[in-house]
């Protein structure tokens, strides 16, 4: 998959799953349930034990189907592994110019962190291809999207941290290009239980709130 394509995919999805699982085999049981909610997206973080062995066996066996990218990247070396393990796209808690440099050279998708407008202007510079704003649940929600967006309209923005079923229609509202969803859509004890149906029709709910609140931001601009 081309980095255009990448893109393409999760500005039309609109949700990244945040898979944070406490060993291999629970990471593996998020994307599948994820997937099956109708998210064809993961993104597995470094902090998932074996994260980049868990990538490259998605990579292996769900290629076709599912976007895989790397999260909690926090280095341009670490990039580059998850890189050559499969993933199609990376995505920083802040931001990193050497490991957006590498994420063009190696003409895949980032994702770079940012939380205030200078981090933002700086991640854009970098020619990052969204950017993350993170932890956003902590600096206004919502609310701090639109602001971001009053100087940044051609930037797209993915808030992540603190986004729910309950405040997810209030952010697409906001102007957010796409949502970064963890525990509130990849619930822990969902995966300890292994009730992993819940966490498909989470996904479902997901899906079904970002296809409303674009609707109707669409019919509003009418």
């Amino acid at each position: 998959m081309t980095n255009t394509e990448c893109r393409k995919r999760i500005m039309e999805i609109g949700i990244v799953p945040v898979v944070r699982a406490s060993s291999p085999k629970q990471a593996l049981q998020a994307a599948e349930a994820v997937c099956a909610g109708g998210i064809p997206i993961v993104e597995v973080t470094m902090t998932v034990p074996g994260a980049i062995e868990v990538i490259a066996e998605l990579a292996k066996t769900k290629e076709n189907q599912v976007l895989i990218g790397a999260g909690t990247v926090l280095d341009a070396a670490t990039a580059e592994r998850c890189v050559h393990a499969g993933a199609k796209f990376l995505v920083t808690p802040g931001f990193d110019l050497e490991t957006v440099q590498l994420a063009k050279t190696l003409g895949v998708t980032i994702m770079a962190g940012a939380l205030t407008p200078t981090e933002v202007m700086s991640a854009w510079k970098a020619e990052s291809d969204f950017i993350k704003i993170f932890p956003c649940g902590n600096v206004g929600s919502a609310k701090y999207i639109k602001a971001l967006r009053g100087p940044f309209p051609q930037v797209p923005l993915v808030p992540t941290g603190g986004v729910n079923l309950s405040n997810a229609a209030e952010f697409i509202q906001a102007g957010a290009a796409a949502l970064g969803v963890g525990g509130e859509l990849i619930s822990a004890v969902a995966l300890e239980s292994g009730h992993t149906d819940q966490i498909s029709e989470a996904a479902r709910q997901y899906v079904a709130i970002v296809a409303e609140a674009r609707s109707a931001l669409k019919s509003a601009a009418i």
